[in-house]
C-alpha cells in the first residue's frame, strides 16, 4: 500500500520505517529541510535502538522515501498519517497548530480520496477540528474531494519503539466509516497475524484511549513515589513493598518502580493536556492534578537528599552524574529529572560532571558550554575530582560498577541513587554513605 507520513520526528519516523519494513511504499514528509537532508544521507536525527538500520534497509530497497514537497507527499499515499508534534501550550493544553497546518496542506494538494490518520497524540475532538480545517481549505481552493478522518493513536515506548510497533499489544482504530475501518485493518494485517489485536471504536473514544493509557501509567509511578516517601518516614523498605504488591496479578510489576520522577515527551504533556480537557468540560480532575504535583515534587527528592547530607553547604562541591536522559535507551532529555537536579545544584553553587551513553549531545544542545558543567566521555571519568556520585538514569551499564574504584575516586564515599539499582546493605558494608528512594536513609 502507498502511505504518506507527515512528520519525521520520533513517531513519524518509526511509523514510516515500520510500515515500509513490511512492504509498503512510504513517503515521509517534513518541512525541516535539514532533517530531510540528513535522512536522505542515512543519518538519523534521534536515537532509537534498531531504527537507523531499519531506515537504511528500507531506503535502499526503495520502500522508504523522504521529501519536503507537500504536493508530492499528498499525491503519493491513500493513507495520510499526521505525526507532527503537539507541544504543550502555555495553559497546558496540546498545541494543535502543526496538526491543523498539515490538515490544510493535505486539503490544498489532494485531488482524490484520502484517509487522513491522526497519529499524533491529540485531545478528544481533534478529528472534528481536522475535518473542519480540511473542509475549509477545500472550499478555499474550490474543490470537492472525498476524505475520511481516522484516529489511530500510537503506543510507542522510547527505547522499545520498533518492537512496540512490529508486535503491538493493541491497534486502536477510531472511525465513523466502516470502509475506513477495513482499509486500516488491511494496512495493519502484517502486525496482526498472531491474533486479532485491532480494536475498532468511535473516534472520540480512540482519542481518549491514548491519554487514558498514559495517565494511568503516570498515576502508577506517582503513587509508588508517594509510597516511597511514606516508607522512608515509617522505616520501611519500598523495594520490599514493591515485591509484595507486584505479586498481586491485579497490580503487577510494571510501572511500580520508585525513583526520582518521570519525564519525557509523553507523560508530563499528556497528563497536563487531559487535565486541561477536563477543565474545558467543567470537570475537576483532582487525581490528574495530584499525579503531576507528586511528580514535580519527586524530581526534587535527590537534591533534597544531597542538601541534607551536606547540611545545605553545597557551594564549591562537585557531583558526578550518571544519566541525563529521562529513561534508558533514548537520548531524550525533555522533562528529565536530571535537568531539575543539575539546575538546582547550580543554583546552590555546585558543579556537575556528567555522563550519559546517548544524551551527551542533547545536553550540550540544551546547556552549551559552561564552567560548572563538564561533559565526560565515560562514567569513570565523571568521578575525577567529584565529592559524590548521583545516579539519575538506570542505564544497564551503571548497574554493576566497580565500587572500590568509585570509593577511591570520590573525595568522600557517597552515592545518591535515584533509581534504587544498588543494594543498600552491600554499599553500607563497603563504607559508603548510600541514599536511595524510599529505603530508609
Amino acid at each position: 500500500m502507498k502511505v504518506t507520513v507527515f512528520g519525521s520526528g520520533y513517531v513519524g519516523l518509526v511509523t514510516g520505517a515500520c510500515l515500509a519494513e513490511v512492504g509498503n511504499d512510504v513517503v515521509c514528509m517534513d518541512v525541516d529541510e535539514r532533517k530531510i537532508a540528513m535522512l536522505k544521507q542515512g543519518e538519523i536525527p534521534i536515537y532509537e535502538p534498531g531504527l537507523e538500520a531499519m531506515v537504511e534497509r528500507n531506503a535502499k530497497a526503495g520502500r522508504l522515501h523522504f521529501t519536503t514537497d507537500a504536493a508530492e507527499a499528498v499525491a503519493h499515499g491513500l493513507f495520510q498519517f499526521i505525526a507532527v508534534g503537539t507541544p504543550p501550550d502555555e495553559d497546558g493544553s496540546a498545541d494543535l497548530q502543526y496538526v491543523l497546518a498539515v490538515a490544510a496542506s493535505i486539503a490544498e494538494h489532494m485531488d482524490d480520496y484520502r484517509i487522513i490518520v491522526d497519529k499524533s497524540t491529540v485531545p478528544v475532538g481533534t478529528a472534528d477540528k481536522v475535518r473542519e480545517r480540511v473542509n475549509e481549505a477545500l472550499r478555499t481552493h474550490g474543490k470537492q474531494v472525498e476524505f475520511d478522518v481516522v484516529s489511530n493513536p500510537e503506543f510507542l515506548k522510547e527505547g522499545a519503539a520498533l518492537d512496540d510497533f512490529m508486535k503491538p499489544d493493541r491497534i486502536i482504530i477510531g472511525t465513523d466509516n466502516p470502509r475506513t475501518t477495513e482499509l486500516l485493518r488491511a494496512l495493519y494485517t502484517p502486525f496482526n497475524r498472531n491474533h486479532d489485536r485491532l480494536i475498532a471504536m468511535d473516534i472520540r473514544s480512540a482519542e481518549l484511549t491514548k491519554y487514558a493509557a498514559n495517565a494511568i501509567l503516570a498515576t502508577k509511578i506517582s503513587f509508588m513515589n508517594e509510597l516511597s516517601n511514606l516508607a522512608e518516614r515509617l522505616g520501611a523498605d519500598i523495594e520490599q513493598v514493591r515485591h509484595g504488591i507486584g505479586a498481586d496479578s491485579r497490580i503487577g510489576y510494571h510501572f511500580i518502580y520508585p525513583g526520582c520522577g518521570y519525564g519525557g515527551s509523553c507523560f508530563p504533556k499528556d497528563v497536563n493536556a487531559l487535565e486541561r480537557t477536563a477543565r474545558e468540560v467543567d470537570y475537576d480532575a483532582q487525581l490528574l492534578t495530584a499525579v503531576e504535583a507528586v511528580n514535580h515534587r519527586q524530581k526534587r527528592v535527590l537534591f533534597d537528599k544531597i542538601s541534607r547530607h551536606y547540611s545545605g553547604e553545597l557551594k564549591g562541591k562537585t557531583f558526578a552524574l550518571w544519566g541525563l536522559s529521562f529513561k534508558p535507551n533514548t537520548d531524550d532529555m525533555r522533562e528529565a529529572s536530571s535537568r531539575v537536579l543539575i539546575e538546582a545544584l547550580w543554583d546552590a553553587g555546585a558543579k556537575v560532571r556528567a555522563f550519559d551513553p546517548e544524551a551527551m549531545e542533547e545536553c550540550r544542545r540544551i546547556y552549551g558550554e559552561r564552567q560548572d558543567l563538564v561533559y565526560c566521555s565515560d562514567q569513570e571519568s565523571t568521578l575525577k575530582g567529584a565529592d559524590a556520585l548521583v545516579v539519575v538514569t538506570e542505564w544497564q551499564v551503571f548497574r554493576s560498577p566497580d565500587f572500590e574504584q568509585i570509593k577511591l575516586a570520590l573525595s568522600e564515599p557517597v552515592i545518591f541513587d535515584g533509581r534504587n539499582i544498588y543494594d543498600p546493605k552491600r554499599l553500607k558494608e563497603a563504607g559508603f554513605s548510600y541514599y536511595a528512594i524510599g529505603r530508609g536513609d
